[in-house]
């Protein structure tokens, strides 16, 4: 990865990016909802796990939405159903 490193510079610095902003990401969930899974069961465990990462992007978009001030309009007023 040295050698990687010094050859391609740019191209290993985009992926590390990514790869920090993946880290980053994980640890926001473990601080905000725990570290670890309370189901025993694989298929349990997988569901709660994509739960938790549900759950963090609606409180980031909440966030963002109460820092931000934007007014979300999620349909339009005079709907015909």
């Amino acid at each position: 990865m040295g050698h990687y490193f010094n050859f391609r510079k740019q191209e290993f610095l985009k992926h590390d990016h990514k790869r920090s902003n993946v880290e980053s990401t994980f640890s926001m969930m473990n601080h905000k909802f725990g570290d670890s899974l309370r189901s025993k069961m694989d298929v349990a465990m997988v569901n709660e796990t994509l739960c938790k990462i549900l759950f963090h992007n609606l409180a980031v978009l909440v966030h963002e939405i109460c820092e931000l001030g934007i007014d979300p309009v999620f349909w339009p007023a005079t709907a015909s159903y």
